[in-house]
């Protein structure tokens, strides 16, 4: 606290403050600082009242120890001065009674004694005060499940009786009755029992989340994995990072190691790492850590022991060492209770945990499928070792044959290259047909170059520079020239984007490499046909990339010519590869320049040439490049098939050659457009995770947000949550070194999600973190513009009224520097909504001056000529009005202004936005001036014109809610 409080009335508004937060060290520390100062007020009921805040603040943060300690000077103070104890605070006493009970139970150094000697006193209160003593047998079942010994019929005394006043809630209950049935092997029913607390219809502070927890494994066990994954979504949300829930945490991990999600496993346990150290309950860590092993235990088990995994703070875990860590704590903690018990009980638990075998050997949790392969760094693919020569010469002659063919299978070969030659003591062979070290250094160079080409053409350039140089010191001037080629072109091609005029920069400068390359062949003497055929190629490429560039129709003839020159020699020459590579530059060129038919017709003839000349690996990037254009003409099941035979055939090539990525991305675009949504996250999410691995994080990222958006779009909130959660604890993104706007589009994607899925509290506080780190954003005033605006009316639903228009504000002033027209206009007319109608005529006045600003954000559209995309913005306005003035009981304002709303509108057309509309807007008026005005005849003879007019402009969809509400009035009338 700032400052203590003076002042009883100052110390109840903190205790109502302090209630406001979020259970953990903060709530905990502010209710210890609150009741030392409620001493110093000699009140003794505002003492009771602190001390139960610190009791609360104490259970449901996790420190069963402290929690008896406070109890025990509440029920000192009542038995002192039980006259200040009202019924309510004498109801919360006796509640406690149970938290006691769970608190000793939790706490093994608690003798067994100490626990019944606290239930007889629990007892005896209780008949004292002419309590039920169902509450009793319930902390007397409690007490049997924990120690493993007569639960049977503790079970049958407590859930046999009545329930009273006092009794836990129905949700704890049903909960307590279906791990019973569970731990009798009844799955089906305690599955059962369960069901009203996993439907939603029983919840309270700590359900349906634990319930949740536990049920998981028996749905899976019953054949219901669909509702087990959405359980596990919602249910682990509700429980992640809550010291109190850590054992629920635990049961979450150990489904996803039982489900084929190890991955996802290791996620969860990064995200949940303070709960090594801040749930200081002995039982919950109990239950924790043993969950926690089970997943490693898994990692291990499938030879990933090695992983890096999070554990305690203060070093770095790897999975194997983990595990022995948290074995060594957990089964110290088993065998402290058990002691305690005098049972083996919890040995056994852990024991039946950690002997289960896998339920299902994979289950899609979330959009963001990963196996833990896929948690390795990536490594490039290469064929096996034993298909590599033995001898050096031999594996640098195959290399460079390889590499002659345009074989992706020469990547594993340069692979090894690249380690012998950097291994110490490494000896060149003295072989002529080898040649010197410089030209094999040479060769590795321009493999690295040519891999860097594929994203970064300004990392590939130097690279290509210096393979140059030392391919002209082992006296390979074909080689050099090529490299040469390649350095131009993508030194042109990675001209700066900065400039005054970037797109004519880089024509200039793709221009002049095209005719330095010309150049270079000619002067280049000894050239193989393979070496002038790549020549060929690159001039091809600058020409190509010109085009693209400048899109001018007079750069197409070049390009095509060039082609045509390559295919010829190609063919002349035999050179299967090249002539592939004429043929794609072709059909890319004819679509570059608006001829998609033309440009899928080539392609249908390359495919029949590869499958009968090959080379075979150029058949994936040829059904990919098919694929990509039969999208733009449109025809998306033409396409579909196209890119799902390239990802067929590129299953057989080495990964990062294949461009799987661009593949699955535009499959993923292919079912969109067909309607198989659920597949095209699939694809989507594959083509992300490809380019995460590649180190293509912009393009990762940006997948990645339009699957959030899409998953959103589909109503899956939790799954659009779930996967922003991973990308956002991704270790570079959480130790800051991503692009943060970047991040800031992940973190705002994640907010609506929130906002979705009705957590109002995580949204609200995500949006209003936004806002503040976007205000600095000089350079996007308009995103920060969007992101406020988007704030204030989340504040605004939480009741937050002042600091909702302080955001809109913020918003305000960035629209000034950045138009968002749309954006801040609907954010005004919602804030004015919720102001009027949580306020009524107190929030009139606040609410038109909303009003006014969203009508000045209407004319400065109109004079920037700004056009809505749906109702005009002074349409939507007059509507609002109408619904404003209605909320504050202005009513003859409120259909004056839908009148006007309805002249802006028109009367319907053809269409049917527009007409929805206009009857949304007949219908309110119709609603105010009947049954508000009771002016209910000319209500029905607006809402019978309204009817006729809309049955004769085809829209008689529209007319159900006007009939409704005339039939309505008639009754009425």
């Amino acid at each position: 606290m700032p400052t203590a409080p003076r002042t009883t009335d100052e110390l109840y508004q903190a205790l109502r403050e302090n209630d406001g937060r979020p259970y953990g060290r903060t709530r905990t520390v502010a209710a210890e600082e609150l009741a030392e100062s409620a001493e110093q007020f000699g009140d003794p009921r505002l003492l009771a009242v602190t001390l139960m805040g610190l009791q609360d603040a104490y259970a449901y943060g996790a420190e069963p120890r402290k929690s008896p300690v406070v109890f025990a000077r509440l029920l000192a103070l009542y038995d002192e001065q039980p006259d200040v104890f009202d019924d309510s605070l004498r109801h919360s006493l006796f509640w406690r009674f149970k938290w006691v009970g769970n608190a000793l139970r939790a706490i093994p150094e608690i003798p067994l004694t100490a626990l019944r000697q606290w239930l007889a006193e629990m007892r005896d209160r209780y008949e004292k005060a002419e309590l039920g003593l169902q509450p009793y047998y319930g902390q007397a079942f409690q007490l049997a499940a924990h120690t493993g010994e007569g639960t049977d019929l503790a079970y049958e005394l407590w859930a046999s009786r009545t329930r009273t006043p006092l009794s836990d809630c129905e949700a704890c209950e049903i909960c307590e009755r279906a791990r019973h049935h569970l731990a009798a092997g009844d799955d089906e029913r305690a599955l059962a029992a369960w069901e009203p607390v996993l439907a939603g219809q029983e919840s309270c502070q700590e359900e349906p989340a634990r319930s949740v927890s536990y049920a998981l494994l028996p749905l899976l066990r019953t054949g219901r994995a669909d509702r087990a994954r959405e359980l596990h979504l919602t249910g682990y949300r509700a429980c992640r990072r809550n010291p109190s829930m850590c054992g629920e945490v635990g049961r979450h991990l150990e489904f996803c190691a039982l489900t084929g999600n190890e991955a996802r496993g290791l996620e969860l346990l990064a995200e949940n790492r303070n709960l090594f150290e801040e749930a200081d309950s002995p039982l919950d860590q109990y239950d924790f850590l043993t969950g926690v092993e089970v997943l490693l235990q898994r990692v291990e088990a499938l030879g990933h022991g090695g992983l890096p995994a999070a554990g305690p703070s203060g070093r770095t875990w790897t999975a194997t060492a983990l595990r022995a860590e948290v074995r060594a704590r957990a089964d110290d903690l088993a065998a402290r209770f058990d002691a305690r018990n005098g049972t083996t009980a919890h040995t056994d638990r852990r024991r039946a945990r950690l002997g289960r075998a896998p339920l299902l050997e994979t289950l899609e949790l979330t959009l963001r499928t990963r196996a833990l392969d896929d948690v390795v760094p990536a490594a490039p693919a290469a064929v096996p070792a034993a298909d590599l020569p033995e001898s050096l010469p031999a594996l640098i002659r195959r290399a460079r044959e390889l590499e002659r063919q345009g074989h992706p299978d020469d990547a594993a070969h340069w692979t090894r290259l690249r380690a012998l030659v950097a291994a110490p003591g490494y000896t060149h062979p003295d072989d002529p047909d080898v040649g010197p070290l410089a030209r094999l250094r040479a060769d590795l160079l321009s493999d690295q170059a040519n891999q860097a080409a594929e994203d970064r053409y300004e990392a590939a350039a130097p690279l290509m520079e210096e393979a140059a140089a030392l391919y002209d010191a082992a006296g390979e001037a074909g080689a050099a020239a090529v490299s040469r080629a390649g350095a131009l072109v993508a030194r042109a091609e990675s001209a700066p984007e900065d400039a005054t005029d970037a797109t004519g920069t880089k024509v200039t400068a793709l221009t002049a490499a095209h005719a330095a390359i010309v150049r270079l062949q000619e002067e280049t003497s000894g050239l193989a046909p393979y070496q002038e055929a790549r020549l060929l190629r690159l001039r091809v490429t600058a020409l190509a990339l010109r085009f693209q560039a400048s899109r001018e129709e007079e750069h197409a003839a070049p390009v095509l010519a060039e082609a045509e020159l390559l295919h010829a020699f190609a063919t002349r020459h035999d050179l299967a590869g090249q002539i592939s590579g004429a043929l794609m530059m072709r059909a890319s060129t004819h679509a570059l320049a608006g001829d998609l038919p033309g440009a899928v017709s080539e392609l249908d003839a390359l495919v029949d040439r590869l499958r009968v000349h090959g080379p075979a690996w150029h058949l994936p990037r040829a059904h990919g490049l098919r694929g990509r254009f039969q999208l733009g003409l449109p025809d998306a099941r033409a396409a579909r098939e196209s890119l799902t035979e390239a990802l067929r055939l590129a299953a057989e090539q080495p990964a990062h050659r294949s461009g799987t990525a661009r593949l699955h991305a535009g499959l993923g675009q292919a079912c969109l457009r067909l309607g198989e949504s659920d597949e095209a996250l699939r694809h989507m999410t594959r083509s992300a995770e490809l380019d995460l691995r590649d180190g293509k994080r912009v393009e990762a990222f940006c997948t990645y947000t339009d699957v959030a958006h899409l998953s959103l779009d589909l109503g899956r909130e939790e799954d659009c949550i779930a996967l922003l959660d991973s990308l956002l604890a991704e270790p570079d993104v959480a130790a800051g070194e991503v692009d943060d706007r970047l991040v800031a589009q992940l973190r705002l994607a994640r907010a609506r999600a929130f906002r979705a899925a009705d957590d109002l509290g995580a949204a609200t506080a995500e949006f209003a973190a936004l806002a503040a780190e976007s205000a600095a954003w000089d350079d996007d005033p308009g995103s920060h513009a969007v992101i406020a605006a988007e704030t204030a009316v989340l504040l605004a639903g939480s009741g937050e009224f002042t600091r909702a228009r302080e955001a809109v504000d913020q918003a305000l002033a960035a629209h000034a520097r950045a138009p968002r027209h749309e954006r801040i206009s609907g954010a005004l007319r919602e804030l004015a909504r919720l102001q009027a109608e949580r306020l009524g005529p107190d929030g009139l006045a606040d609410a038109l001056d909303l009003l006014a600003d969203a009508g000045r954000i209407a004319d400065e559209a109109r004079a920037a000529g700004h056009q809505a995309q749906a109702r005009s913005l002074d349409t939507a306005l007059a509507y609002e009005y109408g619904r404003v003035n209605t909320y504050a009981g202005e009513y003859e304002a409120a259909v004056t202004a839908l009148e006007k709303a309805l002249a802006l509108l028109g009367e319907p057309g053809p269409d049917a936005e527009t007409a929805a509309h206009w009857a949304e807007c007949v219908r309110f008026a119709a609603a105010v001036e009947g049954l508000h005005q009771e002016r209910r005849h000319d209500a029905r003879a607006r809402l019978t014109a309204a009817i006729t007019l809309l049955t004769a402009a085809g829209h008689a969809e529209e007319t159900g809610d006007l009939v409704r509400l005339e039939d309505r009035l008639s009754r009425h009338t």
